[in-house]
């Protein structure tokens, strides 16, 4: 029987609940209690709630990242070092661009981000669709090398002068993302201290805009009969190569979001490993919402809950390890995946 379309939509939240509640009795703790503990720690005021709001930020862009490829048919693994390598692009043009008027730096910054991103995924498109190295190989093995890559930088060419921290010197004034508490500056509210920036407005708009390809596009058409159907790609006259590194290409720009949001939205210098797993996130993401770019932003909500409230959590409830957002989230995963089998087998 084919499971009602209520019952998927809930069944990945659901199974995390399941999955927090029952570490909670395994140390010995109310599940109801850490519930509630986990609620207030990402919901409950303007601070927690903007909190939850900057990781589902990075997760919305790594959903769609990894959802785009899927669409032709490719598992992009490589989401984290592509943010990795957008981020480098990202740093060197601000830094560069220091000298430059005001919010000129912000605009470069953020072109580099897209283009060094774009252009490192594409190269495992290419790779794949001339000379068939499969894309799940070629991306796993391109994160570590986008992580050497970011430690040489950081260490040597790109680090501050005089520090001994592997890190770039900060970012021009001008390079900054509006942020939630300038607004709340503005009003003369109490501001929140938290990193919430434009960002998770541009996911927001990214989404809508992943959403038009996929399904109001003849390139996204072209991704589709790709990945259903590659003999009858061919037949129709649609460019496998083509399609293939125009939709790394566009997977690397969706994630380079990441290094927009963490670096000139929170961090304001390069950092090693700012990402922090948003990448592999991004494909429970993209797994839970069924590859559909409108419901990417709603798995990654339930992500950035899971993200903020377990870090809470260990405040009120300091038994439980951290790692119950891990077990959250593998569960939630699960059942997404099996969910999202049965719709195909029905």
């Amino acid at each position: 029987m084919r499971p009602a379309p209520v019952f998927r939509a809930l069944a990945a939240p659901l199974a995390a609940l399941a999955a927090t509640g029952f570490c909670a009795l395994a140390v010995g703790e109310n599940p109801f209690g850490v519930f509630a503990a986990m609620v207030s720690g990402a919901l409950g005021g303007a601070e927690p709630l903007a909190f939850t709001l900057y990781y589902a930020t990075d997760f919305i862009f790594t959903g769609l990242a990894v959802a785009v490829a899927y669409r032709a048919g490719l598992f992009n693994i490589g989401v984290e070092g592509q943010s990795l390598v957008a981020g480098a692009g990202l740093a060197m043009a601000v830094l560069a661009g220091g000298t430059l008027p005001a919010y000129a730096p912000l605009v470069a910054g953020v072109l580099a981000a897209g283009v060094f991103g774009a252009a490192w995924a594409a190269i495992p498109g290419w790779l794949q669709a001339r000379r068939g190295s499969h894309v799940v190989i070629t991306t796993i093995m391109f994160n570590f090398v986008a992580s050497a890559l970011l430690s040489w930088l950081l260490v040597d060419p790109l680090r501050a002068p005089g520090s001994m921290q592997p890190e770039t010197r900060a970012f021009a004034p001008g390079a900054r993302l509006w942020k939630l508490d300038d607004a709340l500056s503005a009003l003369g509210s109490p501001t929140t201290g938290t990193p919430l920036n434009a960002s998770f407005l541009l996911a927001l708009a990214a989404a809508a805009a992943v959403h038009i390809y996929v399904f109001r596009t003849r390139a996204g058409f072209e991704a589709g009969v790709q990945a259903a159907n590659p003999s009858a790609a061919a037949c129709a006259g649609v460019d496998a190569t083509r399609v293939v590194v125009r939709a790394m290409a566009l997977s690397g720009l969706l994630a380079s979001g990441v290094a927009v949001n963490e670096l000139l939205g929170a961090q304001n210098r390069l950092i090693l490993d700012f990402p922090a797993g948003a990448g592999y996130v991004g494909i429970a993401v993209a797994l839970m919402a069924g590859s559909r770019p409108m419901m990417v932003p709603l798995a990654a909500l339930l992500f950035g809950f899971l993200a903020q409230g377990g870090a809470e959590l260990g405040l009120d409830y300091p038994r439980i390890s951290p790692q119950i957002v891990v077990a959250a989230q593998g569960f939630a995963v699960l059942v997404a995946g099996a969910a999202l089998g049965s719709r195909r087998l029905a």
